[in-house]
């Protein structure tokens, strides 16, 4: 892929958006609650953290930043720490991830829909990777959810594997 193919639209990005919390959704139910807090390893995320960590990265990156840049084009825009607050949200301890995200992600949907053009240009400016354009934030942004939804998806491979026997020698001949 080029600089040359044409860029996601607006309307691409939302309905990415929302495949995201529907796969996640799925994902979640079929989990239950023991699974969702279920850690592949030590450090390792469980999927309760994977959805809290996209609902900090909604608010404080992605949506979050957009709005911002609406507000005052060209502004410095915050940093956070990730490890820190996912440390802090206490996320595999919690029941109501899925319905938070899933508000959340809706809120983000409508100001998604609702971007004009001309507010793709605008930008703000990141300390770390510099100048941001609301365009390049439409397109890490579901960029950045299907890394977290492979993320919950190894999980769930993950748990299974341990407990497929000698199945686990299809791997070897895939």
């Amino acid at each position: 892929m080029s600089n040359a193919d044409p860029p996601l639209t607006p309307e691409q990005v939302v309905d990415l958006l929302r495949a995201t919390a529907v796969t996640l959704r799925a994902e979640f139910d079929a989990l239950g609650a023991e699974g969702v807090r279920w850690h592949p390893a030590p450090g390792e995320w469980c999927v309760n953290e994977v959805l809290g960590h996209l609902l900090e990265a909604e608010q404080r990156g992605f949506a979050g930043r957009i709005q911002r840049i609406i507000d005052e084009p060209g502004r410095r825009l915050q940093t956070w720490d990730q490890a820190a607050v996912t440390k802090a949200r206490k996320d595999c301890e919690r029941t109501d991830l899925m319905a938070e995200f899933e508000r959340v992600r809706e809120e983000s949907v409508r100001l998604a829909a609702s971007l004009l053009q001309e507010q793709l240009a605008l930008t703000g400016e990141h300390p770390q990777v510099g100048e941001l354009s609301i365009g390049d934030l439409l397109h890490e942004w579901p960029h950045h959810d299907r890394s977290h939804v492979k993320q919950a998806l190894s999980n769930v491979q993950a748990y299974a594997w341990q407990h497929m026997g000698n199945s686990q020698r299809f791997a070897e001949i895939d």
